[in-house]
C-alpha cells in the first residue's frame, strides 16, 4: 500500500477505482445479501452475521491489495490516502485524483448492489433496510450516540493507519502487508459493527449512502470527517512514536 510511480496516473486511478469497487461490493454486499437469515422454501437459510461481514471486508482488502496494490499502492480509502500523505508516504498532488477514483468506485459498487437487490421477489427498499449504511443514534446497529460513533471511528482509523504504515515500512517483512492489513480491517469490523456499522472509510460510507435516503446522507458527514481525523493523527504521530525508516515522498 505504497506509491507505485512506474505506472501512469490513469492506470493508478483505475486500480484505485477497481479496488474500492471490490471493497464496497464484497463488504457491503455481504452485509446486504448474507448477514441475516433469509426464508427459503419454508426454511431459514443461515446468515453469516457480523462475523461474516467483518471477514468479508477484511478479505476484500487482502485480495485487493495483492491484485491492485502493485499498480496504485492499494489505498481504496480516502482516509488512507490522507494519512499516507500526512506521513509523507504519498504525494499530496495525487490526493484529489485518488479520492475521486475511490468515491467513483464505491458509488458504482453501491449502484450495482442496488440493481441486484431489487431483483428479489417482493422488491427491495434501500431506505427501509439501511442498505449497509453507517449511522449513529437510531441508525446505529445498537443505538450508540454520535460521540461514541465519532470516537470509535477516529480511534480505529488511526490504528488502521498505524498498521498500514508499519507493515509497509522498510523494516517490515516483505510480502505480508496485504495479509496484515486485511486482518486488521477484519478486527476493526468485529469491534465496531455494533457501534457504527463500521466505516473507517469515507468512500465506503458514501458509496451506499447515496442510495439510502435523506437520513443516511444527513449522518454521512461523521463518516467522512472522523476517519480523516484519525488517519491524520496517525500520519502525524507515526514517526515520533514508532520511528522513521523510509524516504519521504515529495
Amino acid at each position: 500500500m505504497t506509491e507505485a510511480p512506474e505506472y501512469t496516473m490513469a492506470q493508478r486511478l483505475g486500480a484505485e477505482a477497481l479496488g474500492t469497487f471490490w471493497l464496497v461490493f464484497g463488504g457491503c454486499g455481504t452485509a446486504i445479501f448474507a448477514a441475516t437469515a433469509i426464508p427459503v422454501d419454508a426454511q431459514m437459510a443461515v446468515g453469516v452475521g457480523w462475523l461474516g461481514v467483518a471477514l468479508a471486508f477484511g478479505l476484500t482488502v487482502l485480495t485487493g491489495a495483492y491484485a491492485f496494490g502493485p499498480v496504485s499502492g492499494g489505498h481504496f480509502n480516502p482516509a488512507v490516502s490522507v494519512g499516507l500523505a500526512v506521513a509523507k508516504r504519498f504525494a499530496w498532488r495525487d490526493l484529489p485524483g485518488y479520492v475521486a477514483a475511490q468515491v467513483v468506485g464505491a458509488t458504482l459498487a453501491g449502484a450495482v448492489l442496488l440493481i441486484i437487490a431489487r431483483g428479489i421477489e417482493g422488491g427491495f427498499d434501500p431506505v427501509e433496510t439501511g442498505f449497509a449504511t453507517n449511522g449513529y443514534g437510531d441508525r446505529s446497529p445498537m443505538g450508540y450516540s454520535l460521540a461514541s460513533v465519532a470516537l470509535i471511528e477516529v480511534v480505529l482509523t488511526a490504528v488502521f493507519l498505524f498498521v498500514i504504515l508499519g507493515t509497509t515500512a522498510k523494516r517490515a517483512a516483505v510480502g505480508f502487508a496485504g495479509l496484515s492489513i486485511g486482518l486488521a480491517l477484519t478486527l476493526i469490523h468485529l469491534i465496531s459493527i455494533p457501534v457504527s456499522n463500521t466505516s473507517v472509510n469515507p468512500a465506503r460510507s458514501l458509496g451506499v449512502a447515496w442510495f439510502a435516503g435523506g437520513d443516511a446522507m444527513m449522518q454521512v458527514w461523521v463518516f467522512i470527517l472522523a476517519p480523516v481525523v484519525g488517519a491524520a493523527i496517525a500520519g502525524f504521530s507515526h514517526d515520533f512514536l514508532l520511528g522513521h525508516d523510509r524516504d519521504p515522498v515529495a
